[in-house]
């Protein structure tokens, strides 16, 4: 696929990208002008913070296991049940919430128009999140060696790496182009649609 292309899927798509890019084109305005398009990378994703997250998880998740096994032992019906929710979060914190996240950006894609950048997502709810180019404000972008990375847009959030934690949805995070490939490149395009909006306010 060639860099003038509007549509990037990046290293790999979602398996149903097509009818991700067909849901994002519904949700433009007709005489709204693609940009770019793309899609976070997929499949179980590591951010730094899981190096402290992931030994904490497995500390927390092991002893509500052991509490509840013991729990249900000992403890007369239904006392015993109280802490199923506990291991139900334990579990979530352990493993589920990779699969959680997993399944999110596989269901998001992402686009730049001449207006706006979109941000298409939900798992079982749809989301779409639009900041206007005039004004995007702060953004802030990291980029892998392989020239992949991220863009946030405003200041960077310290719970967005926090991806399928329980009770943080990204509907609460910084608004992310996560995981896209050349982002170098996203950026350009982004900083020019925002030049070329910037002199058509002006005119």
């Amino acid at each position: 696929m060639s860099d003038t292309s509007p549509f990037d899927q990046g290293r790999t798509g979602p398996a149903r990208a097509d009818a991700l890019m067909q849901e994002l084109r519904s949700a433009l305005e007709p005489s709204e002008k693609l940009l770019w398009s793309g899609f976070p990378a997929q499949g179980v994703r590591l951010a730094a913070q899981d190096a402290f997250l992931i030994p904490f998880s497995l500390l927390w998740g092991g002893f509500v296991i052991v509490w509840e096994a013991i729990a249900l032992r000992t403890a007369p019906f239904p006392a015993g049940l109280f802490g199923i929710p506990f291991v139900l979060v334990g579990l979530h914190m352990i493993a589920g919430r990779f699969v959680v996240d997993a399944m999110s950006r596989a269901r998001m894609v992402y686009a730049v128009t001449d207006r706006r950048v979109v941000i298409l997502s939900g798992l079982f709810a749809r989301n779409l999140r639009s900041l206007e180019l005039l004004g995007l404000g702060e953004t802030n972008s990291s980029e892998k060696p392989d020239g992949s990375g991220t863009i946030t847009f405003g200041a960077v959030n310290p719970f967005t790496a926090l991806r399928g934690w329980p009770g943080l949805s990204r509907a609460n995070t910084s608004p992310t182009f996560e995981g896209i490939a050349r982002v170098r490149d996203v950026l350009k395009i982004i900083r020019d649609a925002q030049r070329a909006a910037s002199r058509g306010a002006d005119s």
